[in-house]
């Protein structure tokens, strides 16, 4: 009986410690369960709705490039493009690109790229297979559809430029994101977006790009899109004004023609750019859609460069139009008075060695404005000696010849002003007196972009240090922007000085015999002022100048000399400058200064035909 009742006492400890721990181990499950079902049930909530809900960026329309009177210079436009999803296309991808490609043109070279993308990618993300499709493009795979399984037009938005090669070099271009570029932004993820890479463009990139939307969408556990729950749109980029007269800009960029050259034209008063070409050019469209391998060769192999922006990246010996430099350091320091005459024979001899003037007979006795207006080399030998080259040196940076201008535009060069500590630190030998005289007429190591030289005319007209802009106005979503334009200080250049250049340019387009009197604008009241160029680029050896110096068309494209003019207009109320340099484009007489009187006038005319005020110069301004 008592080992009987052991056992039933054994039993019954050992039911109450397992009904224990049952207790025990439900009391956890239920107490785990409300924890999870009403504890963390808001937390749940959220990742479960976060699930189901993607959120996804959407690219935001880029802004509008406008000229100063709001004509379009780069806008937006429909872009159509053919895609094509994996799991559509019947397990045979490849049939489909295939058979895609005897309807639309695809390189076997893009068929394995789209390909390698779409194995990467999962079955029902769509992967372009080509954009800035035609209309008969279009038209061609909607008709052949039961035979592309798989493939769907879509619409989006791509870069235009109504100009085309006209305003290339100031606009810039779109192109792909890069990886390098791909820097914080998440808009630069998005598959097909496009960043300014050069120009305007490229200047005001994050300006222009805009803000992104946003699309809620519910997809299933695979990530795939069941339907489209809400939508924002973003905020478009920016609308950028610039300073450029669209129709001033494409009848310069046609005068120049053919020839690799640059001009500019500016505003005196306020530093505007209502013009800027560089030639040859290329069609910014073109980097848009894409460039083909032999476009691209095209571009990068043509001697002429037509991806180089001429106007603040060319760099050319200005070669007479220098002379206004030389002229006014020697008036400013005061060793010639603006009457001394100087005799030219046709050379002059420095130590054993000769320097010549263009004209071989010599011209005679010249005074300040007579050798001008027939560009005398003698001359400004002469008193570049008597000043020297440091003096001449400070005078060009004051005119704006050798260093950067300010231009708000990307890719601007320097130029170079060279003086004797510059070229003892920079070549390691001392500067020679006959450098001086050939710097004295706009040869040797200086150099100075067409940009520079319409500043160095704008100066020279105002007698203040006027700076030269592009962007006009910027129009955000939160408002408008006006860049901040200082009051241009004065160079501290007596304006009786001034006068006398400007004497001397107006007798080298409006006095018979002055280099430039044939390119004049005859109507009075457009008249312009200006100076010649003629740089040189080989040196004329003693055998050829004892024989017969060699013309420019006896010559290889390559060895002509520079043709260059800067100008003003008009004389009596001075409001535009202008330069003009055209490559190897032989006389500055012949090939530069008619296309800048052509401009200046077109200038005038358009601003007459608006009824435009003309900016008046100050009292102190008409007296200089």
């Amino acid at each position: 009986m008592q080992r009987g009742s052991d056992r039933s006492k054994l039993f019954s400890r050992r039911a109450a410690v397992l009904g224990g721990g049952k207790l025990v181990l439900l009391s956890a499950l239920v107490g785990r369960m409300y924890y999870l079902q009403v504890v963390e049930a808001p937390r749940f909530k959220t990742m479960a709705e976060e699930n189901r809900i993607s959120i996804r960026l959407l690219p935001p329309p880029r802004g509008r490039i406008v000229d100063r009177f709001g004509e379009e210079m780069a806008a937006n436009e429909q872009n159509y493009r053919v895609i094509i999803t994996a799991e559509d296309t019947n397990g045979n991808p490849k049939g489909t690109l295939d058979t895609l490609g005897q309807v639309i043109e695809i390189s076997e070279k893009e068929k394995k790229k789209i390909l390698k993308e779409i194995k990467r990618k999962r079955s029902f993300v769509p992967v372009t297979v080509r954009e800035n499709l035609s209309w008969e493009e279009v038209a061609q795979i909607e008709v052949n559809t039961p035979d592309l399984p798989g493939t769907e037009i879509d619409v989006g938005q791509t870069r235009h430029y109504p100009k085309g090669h006209y305003s290339a070099h100031v606009l810039g271009y779109v192109a792909a994101v890069t990886e390098k570029d791909a820097k914080g932004d998440p808009l630069l993820e998005l598959p097909g977006f496009r960043i300014g890479k050069s120009g305007v463009e490229r200047l005001h990139d994050l300006k222009l790009r805009g803000t992104g939307g946003t699309s809620q969408v519910e997809v299933n556990a695979l990530g795939r899109v069941i339907q489209e729950v809400e939508r924002q749109e973003g905020q478009p980029g920016a609308e950028i004004m610039l300073t450029l007269d669209a129709g001033l800009q494409e009848m310069t960029a046609e005068r120049l023609g053919n020839e690799a050259a640059a001009a500019v034209v500016m505003d005196i008063h306020t530093g505007e750019v209502l013009s800027m070409a560089s030639n040859p050019s290329f069609d910014p469209n073109a980097f848009n859609r894409g460039l083909s391998h032999k476009e691209w060769q095209g571009l990068i192999t043509n001697p002429r460069g037509p991806l180089t922006n001429k106007a603040i990246a060319g760099q050319y010996a200005p070669g007479s139009t220098f002379k206004m430099v030389v002229a006014l350091a020697a008036l400013e320091k005061g060793v010639i008075t603006p009457s001394q005459k100087i005799m030219c024979t046709g050379h002059m001899d420095l130590g054993t060695a000769r320097f010549h003037c263009w004209k071989k007979g010599g011209h005679g006795p010249m005074d300040m404005v007579q050798a001008h207006m027939h560009s005398c080399d003698i001359y400004f030998y002469e008193i570049a000696k008597r000043i020297g080259i440091n003096r001449i040196h400070d005078m060009a940076k004051r005119l704006g010849v050798g260093e950067k201008t300010g231009l708000d535009l990307p890719g601007e060069r320097s130029g170079l002003m060279p003086s004797r500590d510059w070229k003892l630190a920079t070549i390691g030998a001392p500067w020679q007196g006959g450098e001086t005289l050939i710097t004295g007429i706009g040869q040797g190591y200086v150099l100075a972009t067409p940009l520079q030289l319409a500043v160095m005319t704008a100066r020279l007209v105002s007698g203040k240090k006027v700076i030269p802009h592009l962007t006009r106005k910027i129009t955000t979503s939160e408002g408008i922007e006006v860049p901040v334009r200082k009051e241009f200080e004065p160079l501290g250049i007596s304006p009786h000085h001034l006068k006398i250049i400007q004497r001397g340019m107006n007798a080298v387009t409006n006095v018979p015999g002055g280099t430039a009197f044939r390119a004049r604008i005859k109507e009075h009241e457009f008249r312009m002022a200006g100076k010649t160029g003629t740089a040189q680029v080989r040196r004329i050896s003693k055998a050829e100048r004892d024989t017969r110096v060699l013309k420019n068309s006896e010559l290889p494209w390559e060895l002509r000399d520079h043709a260059l003019f800067v100008g003003f207009a008009p004389y009596d109320n001075p409001r535009y400058a202008a330069s003009v340099v055209v490559a190897h484009g032989g006389s500055g007489s012949k090939a530069a200064a008619p296309v800048v009187r052509d401009i200046l006038l077109e200038a005038q005319r358009r601003e007459s035909s608006r009824g435009e005020p003309v900016v008046a110069p100050k009292k102190d301004e008409k007296e200089a």
